[in-house]
């Protein structure tokens, strides 16, 4: 019986080496594989089915097309917003958009259209406010001495000559992100985070990559859980009301655009 045991035993440890070598749970998934509801990556059904939040997702729960919403009028009304000579006039791209979202299939696709349709103006408050309405590439104003490392995930170290602040349509922030985000997007975000302001096809993918891997989930409880997944801790509860205000704004105009109701639960 004791042989019998210590079979068994080493056969679970085998079959959990096996399991754990094809999956991670960070949802930094290679470009074929899905990621699942709980945040594992593969490509059969139970990572691509149901609760799928990125990759080649094979569900859908409505027709929304993201396309038809978006549409160059809308895309340019952002931008016409922008005073001046913005750098993201010449940069953010209804094309580039487009583009990026083919790698994120399940974006405004759960729950009914109006559900998708408010998923897609959330998306867009944000970045109109996080850019001031598409003028920003980069984060403004940050101090020479912040480099956004956090030594508390040496999965993703700093590269001491590299700076993390913000970048990017949703201003994609702090080294672990980086690392993340060019693991799932397969660009060396370690290494290179100025290619989050340097080619518009990957700065949208950080925001959708984001978006799906962190916000995606929120959507249901009303926009103000959106706020609180993206900025919450300096925003939230009191923090800057100027801010969640600005975001709820723009979410209310987009949704006014879309012919969808804003919901409850507006803030933070």
């Amino acid at each position: 019986m004791g042989t019998l045991s210590l079979q068994n035993g080493l056969l679970t440890l085998i079959i959990v080496g096996i399991l754990a070598a094809n999956v991670k749970g960070d949802c930094s998934c290679a470009a074929n594989e899905c990621c699942s509801k709980y945040d594992f990556c593969g490509t059969t059904a139970e990572y691509c089915g149901e609760g799928c939040k990125s990759g080649p997702c094979t569900t859908t729960t409505n027709d929304v097309s993201v396309p038809d919403i978006v549409t160059e009028d809308f895309f340019n009304g952002i931008l016409n917003q922008a005073q001046g000579d913005c750098p993201g006039k010449s940069f953010y791209t209804r094309a580039a958009f487009l583009d990026a979202l083919n790698s994120y299939n399940q974006f405004a696709k759960s729950g009914s259209s109006d559900d998708g349709k408010s998923e897609i103006a959330a998306f867009f408050a944000h970045v109109t406010h996080e850019t001031g309405s598409l003028c920003y590439i980069e984060e403004r104003d940050v101090p020479t001495t912040e480099n956004n490392c956090n030594a508390d995930y040496p999965d993703y170290p700093c590269n001491p000559s590299k700076r993390y602040y913000g970048r990017g349509p949703l201003q994609l922030t702090w080294n672990y992100n980086y690392g993340a985000a060019g693991k799932a997007i397969q660009f060396d975000g370690l290494g290179s985070p100025e290619t989050v302001a340097n080619d518009a096809n990957i700065s949208f993918k950080t925001a959708l990559w984001y978006w799906m891997t962190n916000v995606h989930q929120s959507v249901s409880q009303g926009f103000g859980a959106t706020i609180r997944a993206i900025n919450g801790p300096k925003e939230c509860d009191g923090k800057d009301h100027s801010k969640v205000q600005s975001r709820i704004q723009y979410y209310q105009q987009y949704c006014t655009q879309f012919g969808v109701a804003p919901g409850d639960n507006l803030s933070c």
